[in-house]
Formats: structure tokens, sequence, C-alpha cells
């Protein structure tokens, strides 16, 4: 341990505390976008600053079925890479990101970049712009309409929209913070003349946590996800998972006022993770008996290149 060590987590420690104490008193929003319970695993897809930050090329794909047994529930696929490049401080990442609600298909895929600068001997702050597209369909032809609408007549198909974010990323060994906005375009997807209900809305997303070595062979990792956007209530994701042996990961979720969460990953190798998540409403939604809950997977590989001494999985 450096000198400076035990200050350095002092001061993030504080910044972690005080960025929570801020997120918890601010407005009501809500999200929009594809929801996810391993967000500290795909932080990529939602903050264009994190491409590159593990230090080598990882690739991620994730899978969501919500309200198992709902007909039409949400399910949810996602596809990232990233990784630095050649030149010093900067990355490049690629997101896929298919959601598909009843009738309706989307699929979004951006193109991320992102610049770092060393604010520190061990912290790192990254900019991240994201550029991409929308495609989306939506199969009126599949819905039972007890009073035939001539707006819904016709169905969409491939509707190609484009857009763009931002984000910054900040992380140390043990510390990590993010801000962002995925797209910033409000885009509508219907003429004003016919409905107005798929206008897309900026979606704003904080994400922080603190990872506290317990003991040599014990971590542990609180972490919150706060998504805000006009018009609906803050929604808040708070985690805790612990990590055994740099092998085996455990731990829980509280969505505010919708759902817990428990959660599990193993790490397979030093560069393979296998993370899974269930979701049990708190909502009327959650005692139905067509709703089994929410199911998530995950699967991350990191190529990581041996150099001198190989440093252990890192925690986000």
């Amino acid at each position: 341990m450096t000198p400076n060590e035990p200050t350095n987590r002092y001061n993030n420690l504080v910044v972690f505390l005080v960025f929570t104490m801020l997120m918890a008193v601010q407005g009501l929003f809500a999200q929009q976008d594809a929801q996810y319970t391993q967000y500290m695993y795909n932080t990529v897809s939602v903050n264009p600053g994190y491409a590159g930050s593990r230090g080598h090329l990882s690739i991620a794909a994730l899978h969501r079925s919500q309200w198992v047994g709902l007909d039409g529930a949400p399910v949810t696929q996602t596809v990232n890479v990233h990784s630095p490049i050649g030149y010093r401080g900067v990355g490049l990442g690629l997101s896929v990101i298919n959601d598909k609600i009843g009738p309706t298909s989307e699929t979004n895929f951006d193109i991320d970049f992102s610049y770092t600068i060393y604010t520190s001997t061990e912290g790192r702050l990254s900019f991240g712009i994201k550029a991409g597209g929308n495609l989306l369909d939506v199969r009126f032809s599949e819905l039972n309409q007890f009073a035939p609408d001539q707006t819904l007549a016709q169905d969409i198909d491939n509707r190609f929209s484009p857009n763009f974010g931002a984000g910054v990323y900040y992380h140390t060994q043990h510390f990590y913070a993010g801000l962002s906005v995925p797209r910033f375009l409000e885009t509508s997807h219907f003429d004003e003349a016919s409905l107005s209900t798929a206008k897309e809305r900026m979606n704003f997303y904080f994400i922080t946590g603190y990872v506290w070595d317990l003991n040599p062979f014990l971590k542990f990792k609180p972490a919150l996800l706060t998504k805000a956007v006009t018009g609906a209530p803050l929604q808040v994701d708070v985690s805790a998972n612990f990590m055994l042996n740099e092998k085996f990961i455990l731990g829980a979720a509280y969505r505010w006022d919708a759902a817990f969460s428990g959660m599990a990953g193993f790490n397979i190798s030093n560069g393979f993770l296998i993370g899974m998540a269930y979701d049990r409403e708190t909502t009327d939604l959650g005692n139905a008996s067509f709703n089994d809950g929410s199911f998530e997977v995950i699967l991350r590989y990191d190529f990581i290149k041996t150099k001198g001494n190989l440093k252990s999985p890192r925690f986000f």
C-alpha cells in the first residue's frame, strides 16, 4: 500500500456517499430505456465513457425476460464489445440492444468513443460519446381492436431514426461513478396527426459503487443506479454484492418501490464471468398468478494479455 492510498480511499468514499445522497433527493423522473438488474456488468450500453476502461478487449452478452408468464412482456438482449486502442487514452466500442414489448420491437446500435485522462496515480476520468440509430417495428396487425382505428391500419417496418449520446466515467481500483445520457434526440416515431405515444425522451443515468477489501479473500461492493426521465417517478436501484476468493459472487438488490432481486455470479476463469439475477416485483403485478418474476443472465469474456503479475478480476 502506498502512503497516499488511505487518503485516496477516504476521498473516494466521501465522494461515493455525497453522490448517493444527492441523487436520492432529486426530483421526480423515471426510466424509459431497457431495464437491467446486472447493470454493473453492462455499463457500456448506457455510458460510452466506460468504453476501453477495463484495459483490454471485453465482450458481453445479456438476456433479460421480464414478468415471465405475462403475454407480451418485455424481452431484452444486449451485446457489446469495447477495448482500448493503440492511441493513449482512446477507447472504442460497439453496442447493440434489442428490446421487444408486445407487438413492438426496437433495435438500437451504437458506436462508442472515449478519451481518458489521468487525474492521479490511480484515478482515471473518461469522456465518451455515442452515435448510432434505432430501428422500430410495430405490428398493429397483431392487436385485437374492438373499435378499429385507421391510424393503426398499417404496420411500421424498420423505421430508422438516428441518435447520439454522451457520458463521463471516473474510476479507481476501488471506486467508480458515471453520469450519462445515451440518447439526446427526442424522436417522435409517429406523425402528430395520428399518435404521439412513441416519442422518445432523454434518459439520465447515474451510477456509482465502491469496493471494500474486507479481508484477503472477501470483497464487498455496494452500488447505485439512478435513471431519470421527465414525466415519471425517479427509479433508484441499490445493490450489494460479495466476492469470495475472486471467484464466487453473491448479492441482492432493491429497485425502489418496484422489486427485490437476487444475484449470483462465477468467474469461470480470470477473464470469463457468468452472472444471473432474479427479480420479484413488490407491486400488485408481482402478486399476479401469471407473473413468475424476471430472469436475467449475462456472459462476459475479457481477452487478458498476461504481462508480469496478473491482476485479479476487477469487481466492476
